[in-house]
């Protein structure tokens, strides 16, 4: 893959960040790079006043800097906007970062110089990886806290992952026999003005999604078998007259999840006439997730590809300040997303009530010996407290907006937030779905000798290979942990 040059997929940045040298800059790139370079020294020399280029930030906008002051600027800018605070981001999401901001820089566009583009790749290929607080960004003007705190390492500022330990940037640098970098005319400003933060949530929360989505449709199949509902609501015919992608997607996979199933065969001749919503619904509740993460994906799979400093540089002649920085692309859509993802959620808590009912064969909260035992109460307490924080955390981000920079940024997209919240919500879903799938895999224990799809049998055999079946109350935390590890680290056989 070839930064600049290549369009980019969310597969790639996933193979990049496990390797980086998966991803380089050819002679085109460079050459790129390079005549973008020139024309910002070209613009420095003619005297002609470009925003950032040789002028103050934001309401500074009108005070012209000098030749001579120009680097100074650029290191000022970069040192001034690192006041992010909380807690760092994730290793991972800093190295999306720098791949994505790699891969906008090299479009060349932007101004910024090789040198500091050829840092950041080895940064990436020696696994120094600069350390990003989670607070600071507004979503507009590009995420500048966090940017800025990406790249204060390339002036031996801040601090780094070097083996997943903190250190600081100057001494490891130091260590690598590498000196901290100058920057050229729009250097600091290429760097820290983008989109790159709320991408990298975006781009992590859609790979963390995508398996989601899939294991979903697993974990309904197991409850379904357990519960020994219909599979009638899955049938082909039913969805080709209401012909939405997700909801047919899901039909599919669960008629191959359910096939062969001793459990749905038994429900034909049974005196039910439908199952509950949470049951019976699924392609359709699914299924709409399953759009709006499409969705997400095809806008930020756009936003990879794009360019989103400012101001953009096409020659030396002409350069365009306008807004590409700007978040609301990505934030609405994530802000949809985290609302799909807490949706999932809420099904399958509804399905892992209905398992503890004590209705069709299965005993109450899934115990022979409820009483003396509480079962498995108190696990759904914690899947329903999980459900409602991610109710709270599905207000929409991007609804709000809070003026900076002395009202020259009037409006902001908070797509960091969003972000963030995708995030959030997603690893509340894994640990409410590894609820379901323990109260699924206690279920089949009361439908045996009958058998399962074997997706279902295989899911089942998993599970046991770590949580044993429940005959007494016992510490099952640590097995509700147990199988959100299995999650994620994608053991289920999803497809």
């Amino acid at each position: 893959m070839i930064y600049g040059v290549d369009i980019f997929t969310i597969s790639d940045v996933m193979e990049i960040l496990k390797d980086p040298t998966k991803a380089r800059l050819n002679e085109e790139s460079r050459e790129k790079i390079l005549r973008s370079q020139q024309n910002v020294e070209q613009i420095v020399a003619s005297d002609r006043t470009v925003y950032g280029i040789n002028t103050g930030f934001g309401p500074l906008c009108d005070v012209k800097i000098s030749e001579e002051e120009t680097a100074q600027l650029q290191y000022n800018l970069i040192i001034s906007h690192a006041v992010g605070v909380g807690k760092p981001i994730a290793k991972d999401l800093s190295k999306i970062m720098m791949i994505t901001k790699v891969h906008a820089l090299s479009r060349g566009f932007s101004g910024v110089s090789l040198d500091v583009i050829e840092r950041l790749i080895l940064l990436l290929e020696k696994d120094i990886i600069p350390v990003v607080p989670e607070q600071g960004s507004v979503g507009a003007s590009g995420d500048l806290a966090p940017l800025a705190h990406l790249v204060l390492p390339l002036l031996g500022l801040g601090k780094v992952w070097q083996n997943n330990e903190i250190r600081n940037a100057a001494e490891v640098l130091a260590e690598n026999n590498l000196e901290p970098l100058q920057l050229g005319p729009k250097g600091g400003l290429g760097l820290i003005n983008g989109t790159q933060f709320i991408l990298a949530h975006s781009i992590l929360g859609l790979h963390r999604f995508e398996y989601i989505l899939d294991l979903v449709d697993l974990t309904a199949a197991m409850s379904l078998e357990a519960y020994r509902g219909s599979s009638s609501p899955f049938k082909k015919e039913l969805h080709d007259i209401r012909a939405f992608d997700g909801s047919k997607k899901v039909a599919a996979r669960m008629r191959k999840f359910l096939k062969n199933s001793e459990n749905l065969h038994a429900h034909e001749f049974c005196d039910r006439v439908q199952d509950p919503y949470s049951m019976r619904c699924v392609p359709q509740v699914h299924g709409a997730s399953r759009n709006a993460f499409e969705h997400l994906k095809q806008l930020t799979e756009t936003e990879l590809n794009s360019v989103t400093d400012n101001p953009i540089v096409l020659s030396a002649e002409e350069s365009i300040s306008g807004g590409n920085f700007h978040g609301q692309l990505l934030a609405l859509p994530l802000d949809y997303c985290t609302l799909a993802a807490a949706e999932l959620g809420n099904i399958s808590d509804r399905r892992s009530y209905l398992l503890l009912e004590g209705k069709y064969g299965l005993p109450r909260l899934l115990t022979e010996s409820s009483g003396l035992n509480s079962g498995f109460m108190i696990p759904q307490y914690t899947a329903a407290a999980l459900v409602t924080e991610n109710k709270t955390l599905c207000f929409p981000a991007s609804a709000d907006s809070i003026p900076t920079s002395l009202g020259q940024e009037d409006h902001v997209s908070m797509g960091s937030i969003s972000g963030r919240k995708f995030n959030q919500v997603l690893g509340n879903l894994e640990n409410i779905l590894s609820v379901e799938l323990m109260f699924g895999a206690q279920g089949l224990e009361f439908r045996r000798p009958a058998k399962c799809s074997k997706y279902v049998e295989n899911a089942y055999d998993l599970i046991r290979t770590k949580v044993a079946k429940l005959e007494n109350d016992r510490l099952i935390g640590e097995d509700m942990l147990a199988i959100a590890d299995f999650i994620r680290e994608r053991k289920f056989e999803v497809n």
